[in-house]
């Protein structure tokens, strides 16, 4: 399904949640590589900073501003929006790669985390996307992205607080792009794979033996690789981006497939359960 190409990024306003570190960072090395205008946001004054020395270092003449804000929190991110545009303009493509996940057994994992996973992947998302599109839409111009995950296509033992979440931006992609259809505005949603990024060696902190073992089917993926197809994906005007093979039969496939899946999966649950001396 086709949306609107957003091919070149030379001085277009490109700006990132989840900018500092992992695939957010690499979106804004590319976009920077492109002669885009970034803004990143972050809640870490000091990863950001990080950041945006990183991408100077590669890229010395470009235009990045950097805005701290916990995207869970509205005032926030509408502040961070305040910000980047007085510095660059309008934002002309938006990237929402803020993220978190605490994988765990769903008796062992408090409220609290099934609260903040939901704030975080899917407000987190919903708060920019409203303070952005509304301007995008009277432009006639834009495109959003919306960074979802494998997770967002089947559901994974162990992530009972994560897959909801991203379920939950796959239902609002592709609704928002029914209702933005024909008016120059671009929806994307990107489906990756384990990719390896800082938040996945915090995933893997708590991760079951189960849920490594049926992600490892998909691989791992490069933060600049996922960096890579997706933007090729905004290029061509793709609505959904699923990097490599096993996610994008799943994307295509998965309503024939899912007993299948959902049999190749408990199977190797039981397996890897079983090399654990769990129960």
């Amino acid at each position: 399904m086709a949306t609107v190409p957003f091919g070149n990024l030379r001085d277009q306003h490109v700006l990132i949640t989840g900018g500092s570190s992992g695939i957010g960072l690499a979106l804004a090395q590319r976009a920077a590589a492109a002669g885009a205008k970034l803004s990143l946001v972050a809640r870490d004054p000091a990863k950001l900073e990080s950041a945006h020395a990183a991408i100077r270092a590669e890229h010395s003449a470009a235009a990045v501003v950097i805005a701290c804000a916990d995207v869970a929190v509205q005032s926030e991110v509408l502040a961070a929006l305040a910000d980047a545009e007085r510095a660059h303009g309008p934002v002309d493509v938006l990237i929402t790669s803020a993220g978190v996940a605490r994988p765990g057994y769903f008796e062992e994992v408090p409220i609290a985390v099934f609260e903040r996973t939901m704030a975080v992947n899917y407000f987190g998302t919903l708060y920019p996307l409203k303070a952005v599109v509304p301007a995008m839409r009277r432009r006639g111009r834009g495109a959003v992205v919306l960074i979802s995950s494998g997770a967002g296509l089947c559901g994974i033992f162990g992530y009972t607080p994560y897959a909801p979440t991203k379920f939950a931006l796959r239902g609002l992609a592709e609704s928002l792009r029914a209702e933005l259809a024909d008016t120059g505005v671009g929806v994307m949603i990107v489906y990756p794979p384990d990719t390896d990024t800082p938040q996945l060696d915090e995933e893997n902190r708590t991760k079951p033996v189960e849920t490594k073992a049926i992600t490892a089917g998909a691989g791992l993926w490069t933060a600049d690789a996922v960096a890579r197809v997706t933007l090729e994906g905004l290029a061509s005007g793709r609505f959904s981006v699923t990097p490599g093979i096993p996610l994008t039969a799943m994307a295509w496939l998965h309503s024939i497939i899912a007993p299948v899946l959902r049999w190749q999966f408990d199977r190797t649950a039981r397996r890897a359960r079983a090399n654990a001396g769990r129960k």
